[in-house]
């Protein structure tokens, strides 16, 4: 049954959320469901039904999946992964609302954008934050859960689009609210390192004081 407007709306701002995290495995999840015909995905998407497509998107996903693991490459990977994950996400937005007004495709794609980009800094900041941890099992974990929940809310949105809207919406709030968190970290974490520098005695005062008195 294929989906209505506003079911396509709600299909589209849950796999950006997804994307927003990791964007193979949404694209290798709609990919599957639309090939085996377990969802109507809207014409302009059929692309990514594609086997050559979905093959492309596991290959990816793989070495994502280990590339994403490593503690301090992971940042690198997802900092690069900023001009990937959100183009992809506002391009699929933009197929699959083609059925739209031009306005009201635009807007989606837009609104395809913000979302997966709230997710990525979400996911990003997530990851500065636990980078630093001598053990590398709470980095492993969340990526891992990350993945989970890419593939989980991308069926979900095929078949409760307007429930796992709800649901991306949702994580997005607490994204933000995780973003805010880790930003006023950063910024106390600069302020403290920059009164000690201000306070602490610069070398050439050091230098001026251990010289002998003049005779």
């Amino acid at each position: 049954m294929p989906l209505d407007h506003a079911q396509i709306i709600s299909l589209v701002i849950g796999a950006s959320f997804a994307a927003g995290l990791n964007v193979y495995a949404m694209l290798a999840t709609l990919g599957f469901l639309g090939h085996f015909q377990l969802v109507q995905l809207p014409p302009a998407l059929h692309p990514v039904e594609n086997p050559w497509i979905i093959a492309a998107a596991l290959a990816m996903f793989v070495v994502h999946f280990f590339a994403d693991k490593i503690p301090a490459f992971d940042l690198v990977w997802n900092a690069l992964h900023t001009f990937i994950r959100i183009p992809l996400a506002a391009l699929v937005a933009y197929a699959a609302t083609s059925q739209l007004s031009p306005a009201a495709q635009i807007t989606s794609t837009a609104l395809a954008a913000v979302i997966a980009g709230v997710a990525h800094t979400g996911k990003f900041a997530a990851r500065a934050a636990v980078t630093p941890s001598p053990e590398p099992l709470s980095n492993i974990a969340l990526s891992t859960g990350e993945d989970a929940v890419s593939i989980g809310l991308t069926w979900f949105a095929t078949q409760h689009p307007y429930w796992a809207a709800a649901v991306a919406v949702a994580f997005a709030i607490a994204a933000v609210v995780l973003i805010r968190i880790f930003t006023r970290a950063v910024r106390a974490l600069f302020r403290r390192g920059f009164s000690f520098w201000r306070r602490s005695p610069k070398p050439e005062i050091i230098a001026a004081r251990e010289l002998p008195p003049a005779a």
